[in-house]
């Protein structure tokens, strides 16, 4: 219902809300920039099968999150989920501190790759110097700071407007293969059976650490836990409808593109989509294009900073985080100080990172604690008998199959990134250890 929760934010938003933001995380600037890169590491025709392992991934990972989502909607997703599955007064409190920590550094790294993602688009619009991205990287990040700092009503009704935009790309895009390419022809390649082999695997899971990173952003709503009506029904409806809705935009997106330029060409386009445009309406219709793909990265990266500001404030409140960042606007009812600094931290990263070192990092450094970590955390839940509100079907096989997959898609990544995700958990663990002993909490 509505009104204010415990924590001074308030439910105010439904299913359709709920859902519009999840999808406008999901359908950033990804699948328009990793479409050549998938297509490149399958090496053909197959590039298909990649789209549909991260549709499958990402709707057997919702369920872990509807379960957690619906008996913990608070402010902060993930950070409650672990902090509630491992004992908050025991290991809980190390969990949660690691996720609220790594929440710190990738969180700034998504949006920052949004922001590179959409200067290189920009690119096409007006040929750019690699500091001219920069800048336009940069500039963005600022943008969307300004703008989310307001109330979560309002922000429901822009992200409606931004979803509109979304929709409608790719609908324009998926119509142009329907109405002016051979759009049977790439269903029919992609049937046309893989060599199954240890090769195709090793091909199959480099190529979905990009196409999962083009789903991640499902979950959103869990971040806005404490600020979604009746969230035992709505928490769960949003991200299936949202995982759904993307998964046949994205595949038939993808079918649409390569249905009028081959895979052999599109493997090596940087604008695919904008090249795409061009090829069937004209220069005039592409640079149209761009402006709409530019919309959508808008929207996406908008929805991530919506939800991320969410995380060290619930950690905040709790008093396992600085205190600072607790403080929500007298006015409109928003954590200023996690918004402001999370902000900040984008903008420096979209000046000193590349998209695709970001994207593989940003993968491994989240798997082990907050996707594996929760899964595991969902099964003591279930063996300490909580009655959690809402129950997958066919429990614990989706959630082993989770774990699986994840731990599949950490070694996908590659050893240095493996490695430097392991390196940020280290030093979130040793902090945590130096505040608690300080402190004398748990362990000490």
């Amino acid at each position: 219902m509505e009104g204010n929760t415990n924590n001074g934010l308030k439910r105010r938003l439904g299913v359709f809300q709920s859902t519009v933001i999840n999808m406008i995380d999901m359908v950033g600037i990804g699948p328009f920039v990793v479409l050549p890169l998938v297509i490149d590491m399958m090496g053909g025709p197959h590039f298909l099968w990649a789209w549909l392992a991260g549709a499958l991934i990402s709707f057997l990972d919702a369920m872990v999150w509807s379960e957690l989502g619906a008996a913990y909607p608070l402010a902060g997703g993930s950070y409650n989920f672990l902090r509630e599955a491992y004992n908050p007064g025991r290991a809980g409190k190390l969990f949660s501190f690691l996720y609220v920590f790594q929440t710190m550094i990738q969180a700034p790294l998504v949006v920052a790759s949004g922001a590179i993602g959409f200067a290189q688009y920009f690119s096409f619009l007006v040929p750019l110097s690699p500091l001219e991205k920069k800048a336009i990287s940069g500039v963005l990040v600022i943008l969307l700071t300004i703008l989310l700092y307001r109330k979560i009503e309002t922000l429901g009704k822009i992200g409606v407007l931004l979803w509109a935009g979304v929709i409608a790309t790719l609908l324009w895009i998926i119509a142009g293969g329907v109405l002016h390419g051979n759009f049977a022809q790439p269903i029919r390649e992609m049937m046309d059976g893989p060599a199954i082999s240890s090769i195709f695997f090793v091909a199959l899971g480099h190529a979905s650490v990009k196409t999962i990173y083009s789903y991640l952003g499902y979950y959103n709503v869990c971040h806005l836990g404490a600020e979604i009506k009746d969230p035992v029904k709505t928490i769960p409806r949003s991200m299936f409808l949202s995982i759904a809705g993307i998964a046949i935009l994205y595949m038939a997106m993808n079918i649409s593109v390569v249905s009028v330029i081959p895979w052999q060409e599109a493997r090596h386009s940087e604008y695919i989509v904008s090249i795409f445009v061009e090829r069937l309406y004209g220069s005039n219709a592409a640079r149209f294009a761009t402006v709409m793909i530019l919309w959508v990265a808008f929207a996406s990266l908008f929805a991530v900073m919506l939800g991320y500001s969410r995380v060290p404030y619930a950690a905040a409140l709790k008093g396992e985080f600085f205190k600072a960042f607790a403080q929500v606007h007298p006015e409109k009812d928003f954590p200023t100080v996690s918004l402001l600094v999370l902000g900040s931290l984008a903008f420096v990263f979209s000046l000193l990172f590349r998209l695709s070192e970001v994207i593989t990092a940003i993968l491994a450094m989240r798997i082990l604690v907050q996707f594996v970590g929760q899964a595991i955390g969902l099964i003591l839940l279930h063996r300490k008998k909580r009655n959690l509100p809402f129950r997958m079907p066919l429990y614990p096989l989706p959630v082993l199959l989770v774990i699986g997959i994840w731990l599949f898609i950490l070694f996908s990544t590659g050893p240095s990134f493996i490695l430097s995700g392991l390196a940020v958990t280290a030093i979130g663990t040793c902090s945590y250890l130096v505040i608690s002993y300080r402190k004398k909490q748990w362990p000490f």
